[in-house]
């Protein structure tokens, strides 16, 4: 059906613009004249010479799945019906592969199927864990409390990404910025003091050597060491996608001395999180640990999380399966144990998360406090020490002289 723009006033006289989908331009003129509005100008959008090519259209971001459950749960709870609602949040929607989206979610709901099953269509934008409290919410009869609720998941969950995130990206960014440096001044401005020297004469210091011979070296076999490092990235990468090398490497990560007690945090965090909000929308404890499990991103953590609901199916608690892991703290398993005694483990999970993401916060400033120095003393030690080596001749000289 094609969209048209149009232009018209309001009954009192204030100009107002717009698009709407229908058959013909009598009947945009007839819908108007019935919100009162005296059309001035409508004409037939002009159609999108990109619409079918798909990586040229915008991506759907969190933050537009945010904002569109935010608004949705704000007309549900003002009384609206589902259908209605999809048609304003439709019209109002102004990311071009999200409009899409949105009118064939409207179309899916108008013949008769669930809001779930239509959301399950696009698994990239709502995931296992959105379709199922979505369900849980309509069978329920709270889903503008649900949407409320997944909408401020989603903005912490994305706060932490972006926290861990920013204290991984200022030390791989500065390394590559270093290696970088190391590479031009070996390549380039060495060759030119070693050509300096060759005219001089006389015996070169050690360290002078050691540099003129790394610079040799670096220029005769680039294309090797560049070759080397793609063959690595390629072959970590399918390692890394088999399940005995993801298994490996997860482990390996949480192993590490300073990133891996922060991995290890957002882990407990993003569990906690996400169970919490999934107990306390009414979704099974079975079935939600088996979502949680699979958007963990650690396998270490995801095959602890399977133990745990293989404990509790054969009549377990959480709590001792998780103790048993070694993957989660003891105090974490001893406050899920009194949550599960008291009968309010959905809010202890709550609690737990909210600590746990303090404390990401105190790691991140920590790791960002201690990395800052020790890059500045790598790249104090590793550029001067090139930059002396390639003086000390001209200082011998001066001393000769």
């Amino acid at each position: 059906m094609p969209i048209y723009l149009w232009e018209g006033k309001n009954r009192n006289n204030i100009a107002q613009k717009g698009e709407m989908e229908a058959s013909s331009e009598d009947l945009v003129r007839s819908n108007l004249n019935r919100l009162r509005i005296t059309p001035t100008k409508i004409k037939k959008k002009p159609k999108d010479l990109f619409e079918n090519i798909a990586f040229l259209q915008p991506s759907v971001t969190q933050r537009d799945v945010i904002l569109f459950c935010r608004q949705f749960s704000t007309m549900i709870d003002a009384g609206l019906p589902i259908i209605q609602c999809m048609d304003i949040l439709h019209a109002q929607q102004e990311n071009a592969t999200f409009k899409k989206m949105l009118k064939s979610i409207k179309e899916q709901v108008e013949s008769g199927s669930t809001l779930a099953d239509a959301l399950k269509k696009y698994p990239k934008q709502f995931d296992d864990l959105f379709v199922n409290m979505v369900a849980a919410g309509e069978a329920g009869g709270i889903l503008d409390t649900i949407l409320r609720r997944l909408s401020a998941y989603m903005e912490k969950a994305a706060k932490l990404k972006s926290q861990v995130k920013g204290a991984m990206t200022y030390p791989i960014v500065t390394m590559i910025i270093a290696v970088a440096v190391v590479a031009i001044i070996l390549v380039f401005v060495i060759p030119v003091f070693q050509e300096m020297f060759a005219d001089m004469g006389g015996t070169l210091p050690t360290p002078t050597l050691i540099v003129v011979a790394m610079s040799e070296f670096v220029k005769s076999k680039i294309h090797w060491i560049i070759i080397g490092i793609v063959i690595f990235i390629f072959a970590f990468k399918k390692y890394y996608n088999t399940e005995k090398g993801r298994k490996f490497v997860d482990a390996a990560v949480l192993k590490l001395p300073v990133f891996g007690l922060l991995i290890r945090k957002v882990a407990v965090s993003k569990f906690t999180r996400t169970m919490g909000t999934m107990l306390s929308s009414g979704v099974a404890i079975l079935e939600a640990l088996d979502i949680v499990a699979k958007t963990s991103g650690n396998k270490s953590v995801e095959r602890a999380i399977y133990n745990v609901r293989s404990g509790i199916a054969e009549g377990r608690t959480m709590a001792d399966p998780l103790a048993e892991s070694g993957v989660f703290p003891a105090m974490v398993c001893q406050m899920i144990s009194v949550g599960e005694s008291t009968g309010a483990l959905d809010a202890m999970l709550q609690k737990i998360a909210d600590f746990y993401e303090e404390e990401v916060d105190q790691a991140v400033e920590n790791l960002t406090s201690l990395i800052e120095p020790f890059m500045l003393v790598f790249l104090g030690v590793v550029i001067g020490g090139l930059v002396i080596s390639m003086y000390l001749p001209v200082f011998k000289m001066a001393g000769n002289l």
